[in-house]
């Protein structure tokens, strides 16, 4: 088999859209172990699989995750959200990750913590079994079902930091997506219902009973979408904070379940 130049690498993923073609073509080059695996790798981002699926992982927040087919791949911007959940964690925090995917959120979060408790969490088979990867690796546990039902009852009132990077494109927006998301990553983590909010507003309903005093929910979101999921917060008896980075055009909600009144003597 001929052996593909870094140019040729490179014209065929610029023919095929890639808008990172020289970045990518290195990155391919530097892990194809023979021409045939190189060739094989080419084709299949040519096609339109998301590049960490045919790497098989993703850099995230400074760790690489495993990223099986059909898993979510975690959003450069999501960065963000561990940024701002990382300085609100103390020491030994019980971290959960709601919805996620393929565990990068809890990951990133816990490997700058000391003593750290985490669990993370899917209803996606696959994505839990990607997630057990990655997850097991930083000494965590991963549960299976929906939303809070996949959790130990043990955790209700015990979480630190509840990072729920809940699905938010509205239903009939799914199609406008990047060819990437909407055909190779499972709708279940897409899909938001009409508005985007659906998923989240379970989340919402139920979050005070999982965190403990002071504890908070950090969860991404739209811009636009912003009013209606503040009052989501609100309406589950949390307090809102919005965080928003312009450089990653990211929008994070930071919800805080409020400490019980002192008591008077």
């Amino acid at each position: 088999m001929t052996v593909l130049s870094r140019s040729a690498v490179v014209t065929r993923l610029r023919a095929a859209g890639c808008v990172f073609a020289e970045d990518e073509a290195e990155l391919l080059l530097s892990i194809a172990r023979t021409p045939a695996e190189l060739d094989a790798m080419v084709t299949r981002r040519a096609e339109g699989l998301p590049l960490e699926h045919v790497v098989g992982w993703a850099e995230f927040a400074g760790v690489r995750v495993a990223v099986d087919p059909g898993v979510f791949v975690p959003r450069r911007r999501t960065e963000f959200l561990v940024e701002q959940a990382a300085a609100l964690a103390p020491a030994g925090a019980v971290v959960v990750d709601l919805c996620c995917g393929s565990g990068a959120l809890g990951v990133a979060l816990v490997a700058g913590l000391t003593g750290a408790e985490l669990h993370a969490a899917d209803i996606d088979p696959a994505a839990v079994e990607c997630a057990r990867r990655n997850v097991t690796a930083a000494g965590g546990r991963v549960h299976r079902g929906d939303l809070f039902a996949a959790l130990p009852a043990g955790l209700r009132g015990r979480v630190d930091v509840l990072l729920a990077n809940v699905p938010y494109v509205p239903s009939e927006e799914i199609e406008l997506l990047p060819s990437e998301a909407r055909v190779h990553e499972a709708r279940v983590a897409l899909d938001g219902g009409a508005d985007g909010l659906d998923v989240l507003r379970r989340v919402t309903a139920e979050a005070a009973l999982w965190l403990r005093p002071g504890g908070r929910l950090l969860f991404e979101t739209g811009e636009r979408q912003v009013p209606s999921a503040v009052a989501a917060v609100t309406g589950g008896g949390l307090t809102a904070r919005v965080a928003t980075c312009e450089e990653r055009c990211a929008t994070v909600v930071v919800a805080t379940r409020p400490a019980p009144a002192p008591r008077t003597p």
